[in-house]
């Protein structure tokens, strides 16, 4: 079985890397002879700072389904086409947004530098803030703030992309269309074998959609209605992960094994 694992308030908090408590129980999964993919909003840039090293090699999709890396290399990446890009830089401009805006592994960031955004933007020093121009293609944008942010995102779902809004961070969250983790499982082949997903927000309501069996991490009012199982926030949430991860890898052993 495969086991796909968001990382920010599923499987790793406050910005930090996973604790040595989820590693092992990870590792135990591939014991059992399941792999372990990891699903996250962030770029593989940003993904890899917070990943245990023993899993760097695995499948990372990140940016919502808009990259997949293999062995620490991207063998796939989704863009906004040259008209969607052209429309959304004029929304930005006219709503005087600040934004992250994230290529396969440079970004652009126009926000305030103390913007807590900035806690987990390239923790590793490995990209450039460049111009926006100088990108060959936009993965995924990430609007901070606007002067009218309700605004922006109803101009933007009259666009065919993808907009998710995190209400906890106040952020718009931007993709290509048809374009989430669940497609990119797809596109692995990766659904068909059938899949484990654990997640937190609205950008793994897909992820959950497809999933064999689906685990909340906290709450979110939309998600919940797509998750079999819940694990609510409490002083003892990882000891909790933990236990549910471990319980789902015996469930669900058997002999396949994956090179």
């Amino acid at each position: 079985m495969n086991f796909v694992f968001d990382l920010d308030g599923t499987i790793c908090f406050k910005g930090e890397t996973m604790s040595q408590d989820i590693v092992q129980a990870l590792h135990a999964v591939e014991d059992d002879g399941h792999r372990v993919i990891f699903a996250s909003a962030r770029p593989i840039r940003d993904m890899l700072p917070v990943i245990h090293p023993s899993f760097h090699d695995h499948i990372l999709i990140g940016g919502n389904g808009s990259l997949v890396a293999s062995e620490q290399t991207i063998v796939q990446s989704k863009s906004f086409d040259d008209r969607e890009l052209s429309f959304i830089t004029e929304l930005l401009d006219k709503h005087k947004a600040t934004y992250l805006i994230d290529s396969d592994w440079n970004y652009t960031y126009n926000g305030p530098q103390d913007h807590p955004i900035l806690n987990n933007l390239d923790p590793g020093k490995t990209a450039q803030n460049v111009p926006l121009a100088h990108h060959d293609r936009i993965i995924k944008i990430l609007i901070l703030s606007a002067n009218n942010l309700k605004s922006l995102e109803n101009e933007l779902l009259r666009m065919d992309v993808v907009v998710h809004y995190h209400g906890l961070e106040q952020v718009l969250d931007i993709s290509p269309t048809t374009i989430n983790k669940r497609t990119a499982l797809q596109s692995l082949g990766i659904e068909s074998e059938g899949y484990i997903a654990f997640g937190n927000d609205a950008n793994d309501i897909e992820l959950f959609k497809g999933a064999q069996y689906a685990v909340m991490i906290g709450s979110h009012k939309t998600l919940r209605f797509y998750a079999d199982d819940t694990i609510n926030s409490t002083s003892h949430l990882e000891s909790h992960i933990v236990e549910q991860i471990r319980h789902l890898s015996q469930k669900y052993v058997y002999s396949t094994s994956y090179s």
